[in-house]
């Protein structure tokens, strides 16, 4: 049995605790109890969360031994330096057990452990600046839902944590049952660790469920050529009046959001470095190699290849384990 650690500092952000389901249905879908999900804290007794409820914990000492320890974040990180005591203990479990995450601010309290010198790292998006100016010898990246340096895990803010845990599950018991329970969880689907924070769907902001089914539609076929009448068909609009409500909500053309999403997928695709760059245009809908590298280095500033060596070099160096005609086509 996998015994998996949550250690909770007073007033802990209370979305950590939505990752045990990860581990409670791993178990269901396993059908034996893989995970074993354990609550600590230094002192024992209840703990209070971000939200005011409060968890009973069993006693953290530094022979207390897990797996897999969930070091939770707070709130707010900047307000209060960790203790001695939690970082002897945060220590003393990254020495005995096999893996250690921090989730969304809890990278703090390992990088006041010293446990991210030399790594790589993520946070939450809005307090990157201050992870990196607090622990100058981290490589802070503050873009991506998380990163697995080795034994050290950090994830991005909030529901990144959910990624983070269903890729343990993964590593621990393969991908068709990481799958099962992402489908049990109603997940819409599973990021990968290289995943940008800021996803193109959540930037377009849609504000009915007509133009958010346009974008679900284009998304799902990305690979294929999308016109406006094909997305004015799908949520039962004319290409007119669809065009003047999706500016309207979503700030852009259909041609340009379209574009921004095939952008999207290719940069993630590269990232997880698993294709060939053919491939990649061809599954994202762009009309050649040529084509993909001119609009990715309009989007981004650098060209597709550029951004696969730098995604590459860190592995290799740490050892870890992303209109005027309706009729043209966006």
């Amino acid at each position: 049995m996998h015994r998996v650690g949550y250690f909770l500092p007073e007033n802990y952000q209370v979305m950590a605790m939505g990752t045990q389901s990860v581990f409670e249905i791993a178990n269901i879908v396993a059908r034996e109890q893989v995970y074993q999900v354990i609550d600590y804290s230094l002192a024992g007794g209840p703990v209070r969360s971000s939200l005011g409820t409060a968890v009973l914990t069993e006693k953290a000492t530094e022979t207390t031994l897990a797996d897999t320890w969930m070091i939770c974040g707070v709130v707010s990180p900047l307000s209060a330096p960790h203790s001695q005591a939690e970082m002897d203990f945060i220590q003393a479990a990254a020495r005995s057990s096999r893996r250690l995450a921090g989730l969304c601010t809890g990278a703090f309290a390992l990088g006041d452990a010293g446990l991210l010198d030399g790594r790589r790292a993520t946070t939450h998006w809005a307090f990157a600046d201050a992870l990196r100016a607090r622990y100058p010898r981290a490589q802070v990246e503050e873009d991506r839902i998380f990163i697995v340096d080795g034994e050290i895990w950090t994830s991005a803010g909030l529901t990144a944590a959910m990624d983070l845990s269903l890729a343990m599950v993964e590593k621990d018991l393969g991908h068709k049952i990481a799958s099962s329970v992402a489908h049990a969880l109603v997940m819409h689907y599973r990021r990968a660790g290289g995943q940008s924070q800021h996803s193109e769907m959540l930037h377009l902001g849609a504000k009915s469920n007509r133009i958010q089914s346009a974008l679900d539609y284009a998304r799902k076929n990305l690979a294929q050529p999308i016109t406006v009448d094909d997305l004015a068909r799908a949520v039962h609009l004319s290409p007119r009046q669809f065009s003047r409500v999706f500016q309207s909500e979503t700030g852009h053309s259909p041609r340009k959001a379209i574009e921004q999403m095939r952008l999207e997928e290719a940069r993630n695709m590269i990232e997880r470095g698993r294709h060939s760059l053919e491939i990649v245009a061809r599954e994202t809908g762009f009309r050649d190699r040529k084509h993909l590298r001119e609009v990715f280095v309009r989007g981004y500033g650098i060209t597709p290849q550029v951004l696969r060596r730098e995604r590459r070099a860190p592995t290799r160096r740490t050892g870890s384990v992303e209109s005027a005609d309706r009729k043209t086509q966006v």
